[in-house]
């Protein structure tokens, strides 16, 4: 490949990651309020996990080891394993006899905020990548 397209390449990465950070946001507030999924349980939290995505590359020249990024890339999915609320409505039909019923451990607040971190992240692969076009386009019209 060549390796103009490197910038390209990990920008992509990371569109890719923040979609399915945004995905699973986007379950989490869609199941806020659920108190009982296929187990019986209430709804958990998820979490999408990254890691860097190297690779171990020989340089020719000096015949050193070196890693190469090559952007981002998701390594899960997991759930949030904090405590589940407690919510003290007697007439639910979740509740057990003290009248309280377990809800997701899901905020709807961190959520939002999440959200907005991983929107501002997509747009922020999106201009890099537009202005490596912008540069190539350049680049070409001087070849001219």
């Amino acid at each position: 490949m060549l390796k103009v397209f490197n910038n390209m390449r990990i920008s992509a990465s990371g569109l890719s990651s923040e979609r399915l950070r945004m995905d699973t946001i986007s379950s989490n507030i869609a199941n806020a309020s659920t108190t009982r999924g296929k187990d019986g349980m209430p709804y958990r939290r998820k979490v999408a996990i990254f890691q860097e995505n190297l690779t171990n590359e020989i340089n020719k020249n000096t015949g050193k080891n070196e890693e190469k990024l090559l952007g981002v890339k998701a390594v899960g999915i997991i759930e949030d394993e904090s405590e589940l609320r407690r919510v003290y409505e007697p007439s639910h039909p979740d509740a057990g006899e003290d009248g309280y019923v377990l809800m997701p451990n899901v905020n709807i607040l961190n959520e939002m905020a999440d959200m907005i971190v991983a929107t501002r992240a997509y747009e922020a692969n999106v201009d890099a990548i537009n202005s490596q076009k912008s540069m190539f386009m350049k680049a070409l019209e001087i070849g001219k």
